[in-house]
């Protein structure tokens, strides 16, 4: 009997659960287990592993990558309990999800919800088989925190836009097919002199330059548009409605970025087990430190909490369901995941310290460069100055009174 056919919801719900985890033993190759999650990274690649290209198709096709967006542009079309399941009986194989980056975590979602039909069949479909790689232009090097303050500009040639301009933190921009971005249509007006626009990180006239981060990555560019043409159909919503629009993708990127990203990026081993290794145990087998297990069972508890809030407003966010509470996900989650750093590095001692020779092993490097890393998650998609403020004004109606 078909899931749609029962009436009863636990038993449609039972239904489906055997049917995704018959679907998963099928398709999802055993040789990923443990192994990295590169194909849904922002700084993603090509990844040489036959079964990895080919459980992202299976899991593009089955649209199972974006499971509640729509079926009729490429989602899953699951309910939000279905989706739930999918993701436990993913998480009893060992599976994780190789559609990612930026068109799921903001754009589409946001196109979902303000793009004309045309744009949404043509480039949320390629989103959901992750085909197609974007990259934000927001900030510049005059407009960080007061965003409003772009200039990069988009006059109106009649048969085309023509961009000039520069935008920097373009996270992934040396590796994106395209970008989404504000740009300043009417230099009249602040707020509403900002469109939203789609365009080709092909064009001629786009130049991508990467930045060096402290951590010795560099995920993160300086981009700069030099009459770039972008065709009059790639504007979403109406002129001078960016702001709008743009802040919505910021909310879903919050929420995403604090479910999904600062938590969930390559911590390995807990840190019970890093402490037992670094620190020893006592007879009982606990960790030795009293002091450091109690931190350790406090910040556990309060990650594990955070993980299991922020991955239920994550998924409802993937069909343009959310809310402000995205500002408080997003500081409360670089919070923790700066938190998990230090305590790592604590419990290394001189270990933790390394940069590069002898004496340091892969994961002491790699908690080195993953503590530097982590001081960005409380800078990029909104500081947390600025999330404070919204929480105040957006949330507990602190407005400004003069």
């Amino acid at each position: 009997m078909a899931t749609a056919e029962l009436t009863n919801p636990a038993d449609a719900l039972e239904a489906f659960r055997k049917e995704a985890a018959g679907w998963l033993a099928e398709h999802f190759p055993k040789s990923l287990v443990g192994k990295e999650n590169v194909l849904a990274t922002v700084e993603g690649g090509s990844d040489p592993d036959p079964e990895a290209v080919a459980w992202k198709r299976a899991m593009g096709e089955k649209g199972w990558g974006t499971p509640t967006w729509p079926k009729e542009y490429g989602g899953g079309g699951l309910s939000y309990p279905e989706a739930r399941v999918l993701q436990e009986e993913m998480g009893k194989i060992g599976a994780w999800n190789p559609i990612g980056g930026m068109g799921v975590m903001m754009l589409g979602p946001t196109l979902l919800e303000f793009a004309s039909e045309e744009q949404k069949q043509r480039h949320i479909p390629p989103i959901c088989r992750g085909e197609i790689r974007w990259c934000q232009g927001y900030s510049e090097p005059g407009a960080g925190s007061d965003l409003a303050s772009l200039q990069t500009k988009c006059e109106d040639k009649g048969d085309h836009w023509l961009i000039n301009g520069q935008k920097t933190w373009t996270s992934g921009g040396q590796w994106a097919d395209w970008c989404f971005a504000l740009v300043r249509t009417d230099t009249s007006k602040k707020h509403e002199g900002i469109s939203f626009i789609l365009l080709d990180m092909k064009s001629p006239g786009v130049e991508v330059k990467p930045i060096r981060m402290i951590s010795g990555t560099s995920p993160f560019c300086e981009t700069f548009f030099t009459d770039v043409k972008v065709p009059k159909e790639n504007l979403v919503g109406a002129l001078g409605n960016g702001w709008t629009i743009g802040k919505r993708l910021l909310q879903h990127e919050r929420t995403n970025l604090s479910g999904g990203g600062s938590l969930g990026r390559g911590q390995g081993p807990s840190l019970s087990d890093i402490a037992k290794y670094y620190v020893g145990t006592d007879a009982e087998g606990r960790i030795a430190d009293a002091d450091l297990r109690m931190r350790i069972v406090r910040h556990e508890m309060e990650a594990q909490a955070f993980k299991a809030t922020a991955r239920r407003v994550m998924l409802e966010s993937k069909s343009g369901n959310i809310s402000l509470g995205s500002s408080i996900l997003k500081n409360v989650g670089a919070r923790i995941t700066q938190e998990r750093a230090e305590l790592t590095l604590e419990i290394m001692g001189m270990n933790g310290l390394g940069w590069s020779g002898e004496g340091f092993n892969p994961a002491e490097l790699g908690a080195t460069r993953g503590w530097l890393w982590g001081k960005a998650v409380s800078i990029y998609g909104g500081t947390t100055e600025i999330q404070n403020n919204v929480i105040a004004k957006r949330i507990l109606g602190m407005l400004d009174h003069q």
